[in-house]
């Protein structure tokens, strides 16, 4: 074990030390913030100093008005076709709105025109007003007065609470929940192929340099390349810690310069007993206050550290073990699908099945299997992992991890010493099976 730690205490030392870790740990955080504050500045200085847009609008039905907004003006008027494109060309309009003679049981017909692609959110605007205006003339006409169906809509919101065994009720809701699984499940994903890509070129420039050929006369391949994952890991680690704690301090420097808080900040203020009066009156955010008071952040906390050294320790076995079979990168190319395979599909399943139904067979077995548990579990992390669930993906994973370890093991104590020679899936195949 000592020997192994030594290898970890280089690999760890030797990446920390250098000036590009230092830069790239500094830097990184202040890209983030750099990019949010430059967004937020553009944002509010379009707010403040853009021009009004006005739409041309000829409606040969006269029945249709959209309200103006701060941002876009609707003029209404008699012009031809062709008058009306010649305003935009000229740059006298935004836009112009065509509305002919349509038939409100199948409205054809209607066209935008303007001297750029309007956004999307524009046409939906447009789309919306006319389409609420087109079933309001509908039910005139059939005798059914609108604004009596207007006063009878009602909205309707349900909360979801969640029963546990034991009788204790949880607020939940599912925006919350999909936000965490997202986010923590893309970490865990990029880590893997971040630092699994730097234990890969590790060995391999190692290897290229006959460095090892001196390392393992003192050390066994095997102790050699567990130092070599765990550090690499350990790095990772800390540039990640660091970048949490940065990022974090940074953006609320940025967002408190803009008037701004960060939803930390938010949730703090509405914890306050002073403010319980004022939330009532906001039913959104007394929801939202109930559902973040309910997560278990540190039960989240913890099976993310589980699954994030978890799941880099799994994969980072199979890159060292590409490593020491190659002796350049490009030749490591048609190595890397078996390990991307997976890793896409975890990727995918997150968004497809977990997110989306976290309790589903599919759902279930991409947490359990160990190739794709680290991403996928963490999807469904947020929603409660009944308790045999979890304790089955988190014992598979280890029993994947040593079972991984024990083939990559094979093939880096003979490959860490192969130079020059063209290696295949069934030259692999041999050292694996070789006692």
């Amino acid at each position: 074990m000592g020997k192994v730690w030594l290898v970890i205490k280089r690999e760890y030392l030797s990446r920390v030390q250098k000036k590009s870790f230092l830069l790239a740990t500094l830097l990184t955080p202040l890209i983030f913030p750099a990019i949010m504050g430059i967004f937020l500045w553009i944002a509010l200085d379009e707010s403040q100093g853009s021009a009004l847009r006005i739409i041309e609008v000829v409606d040969e039905n006269n029945m249709f008005f959209i309200e103006s907004s701060e941002q876009y003006a609707f003029s209404y008027s008699d012009t031809d076709l062709e008058e009306g494109k010649n305003l935009v060309r000229s740059g006298e309009r935004f836009g112009f709105l065509y509305i002919p003679k349509i038939e409100l049981s199948n409205p054809k017909g209607i066209i935008y025109y303007g001297d750029r692609n309007p956004s999307m959110s524009f046409i939906s605007h447009l789309e919306s007003n006319l389409k609420r205006r087109i079933e309001e003339q509908r039910l005139f006409e059939s005798g059914i007065d609108p604004e009596v169906i207007a006063a009878y809509r009602t909205r309707i919101s349900i909360q979801s609470i969640t029963l546990d065994n034991s009788g204790e009720e949880k607020f939940s809701d599912a925006t919350v929940n999909y936000a965490i699984g997202f986010f923590t499940g893309i970490l865990i994903y990029i880590f893997i192929f971040v630092y699994g890509n730097q234990i890969m070129h590790g060995v391999i420039e190692e290897k290229s340099s006959r460095i090892v050929e001196i390392l393992v006369s003192s050390i066994k391949p095997f102790q050699l390349m567990m130092g070599k994952i765990i550090g690499i890991g350990a790095v990772g680690l800390t540039q990640f810690l660091i970048w949490i704690v940065l990022i974090s301090s940074i953006s609320i420097l940025v967002m408190g310069y803009f008037g701004m808080q960060m939803p930390q900040q938010q949730a703090m203020e509405l914890a306050n007993p002073e403010l319980l009066n004022s939330i009532n009156e906001t039913p959104e955010l007394f929801n939202i206050l109930k559902v973040i008071k309910e997560i278990n952040f540190v039960k989240i906390a913890l099976t993310f550290i589980f699954y994030f050294i978890g799941g880099y320790l799994l994969y980072g076995a199979f890159f060292a073990a590409i490593g020491a079979a190659v002796d350049a990168p490009s030749e490591a190319q048609q190595f890397m699908l078996p390990i991307t395979i997976p890793l896409l599909i975890a990727y995918m399943g997150l968004f497809v099945f977990v997110l989306n139904d976290p309790s589903s067979n599919v759902s279930f077995w991409l947490s359990v299997v160990p190739f794709t548990s680290p991403i996928a579990m963490m999807g469904r992390a947020s929603y409660g992992i009944p308790f045999w669930d979890l304790a089955l993906s988190m014992s598979l994973l280890i029993f994947g991890f040593l079972f991984s370890t024990w083939i990559a093991g094979k093939i880096y104590r003979i490959g860490i010493l192969v130079h020059g020679t063209k290696v295949n899936y069934k030259t692999l195949w041999k050292w694996i099976k070789t006692e």
